[in-house]
């Protein structure tokens, strides 16, 4: 669901509640789309190494430097975006620093524990054990011994 939130995010904010596209609101935008696309990424390569019975995640050291780079990405993304809402604020700023701190939670709820409790079972684990670690910080906690 990632990869069709892209467009369909897209057509929600900027078609049909009318945001303005502007600098700001693009960034933000493409933070969070880039966020979405590893995302997306990292189910399909899930699903790859599910069918082929791998014990290792395919592309787990893309996923892990993406990780780190993601952070540099993410605090200028965010510098920049404070930045133009503070220097115009209103709906040509507001949305993009909204979609930018939303990148944020994706980049913690991918990397790090899991901020989506959706299932009953999801829920339960919650309020037993607090917060999961996340699946991809999982995969990539398994690492390929070198001979």
């Amino acid at each position: 669901m990632e990869l069709l939130n892209i467009p369909l995010q897209a057509v929600i904010w900027f078609v049909v509640a009318g945001f303005p596209v502007t600098v700001a609101n693009g960034v933000g935008f493409a933070l969070f789309a880039l966020l979405l696309l590893q995302g997306s990424g990292y189910w399909f390569a899930k699903l790859r190494q599910l069918a082929t019975h791998d014990r290792f995640l395919p592309g787990a050291g893309a996923f892990a430097a993406a990780r780190r780079a993601d952070v540099v990405v993410l605090a200028a993304g965010l510098a920049f975006l404070v930045w133009a809402m503070v220097a115009d604020p209103g709906a040509g700023s507001w949305p993009g620093l909204g979609f930018g701190l939303f990148a944020a939670l994706e980049l913690v709820n991918y990397f790090h524990v899991q901020l989506m409790y959706d299932t009953a079972e999801d829920l339960r684990y919650l309020r037993s054990h607090g917060l999961r670690r996340a699946h991809l910080a999982r995969d990539l906690s398994v690492r390929r011994r070198r001979p």
